[in-house]
């Protein structure tokens, strides 16, 4: 796979949560390289992005939607997707969306910028930057299978970041198994 940059490892860490034919949301999908991932895994996968020139390369892998996420109304309708990604992207006003376009049974995986970030770099802007818990809070009405709030200390572009892999529930009850173990060869 020849990627510009890897997919995220949290997104990576939660494999389980993408199975072939099943349907993925890649919110703010920005040039693809969680599209492309996902739809090597077998995903039919829907991005969204205000960019067309950035994910026109994109059209052969997934449904693209060019839409205003900020000023614009929602795209999506009340369509729900298996797989709701979300990665380096906040506008508070949509969470309530994103949390409602996971399936039941389906998987949210977010994951942002943090307050403390401002002390590092960018962004700096509270509007952007999650408050502590603030992810958790948001997807309370989700079954949560993890969530950290912390320091990513990497040689390259360290991070305050907050993390939540939430699943939900399905109608008729079914208890699921997550698995939590994370084989430290497939996060390198």
């Amino acid at each position: 796979m020849s990627l510009s940059s890897p997919p995220s490892k949290w997104l990576r860490r939660w494999s389980q949560a993408m199975r072939p034919g099943a349907s993925a949301l890649d919110l703010a999908c920005g040039s693809g390289r969680h599209v492309k991932y996902l739809a090597e895994q077998g995903m039919r996968v829907t991005g969204v992005d205000i960019d067309a020139e950035a994910t026109a390369a994109l059209t052969d892998r997934a449904e693209i939607i060019t839409a205003d996420l900020e000023s614009g109304p929602w795209p999506l309708g009340e369509r729900q997707f298996d797989l709701v990604l979300v990665t380096n992207y906040l506008w508070r006003p949509l969470i309530p969306r994103i949390v409602a376009a996971v399936a039941p049974g389906g998987w949210l995986i977010y994951e942002t910028f943090a307050q403390g970030q401002q002390t590092i770099g960018r962004p700096a802007r509270p509007e952007f930057l999650l408050q502590p818990g603030e992810l958790l809070q948001a997807c309370s009405s989700l079954s949560i299978v993890a969530f950290e709030d912390g320091f990513e200390a990497m040689a390259v572009n360290p991070r305050f970041v907050q993390r939540v892999a939430a699943v939900r529930d399905t109608p008729d009850g079914d208890f699921q198994r997550y698995t939590l173990d994370r084989a430290e060869s497939s996060l390198a």
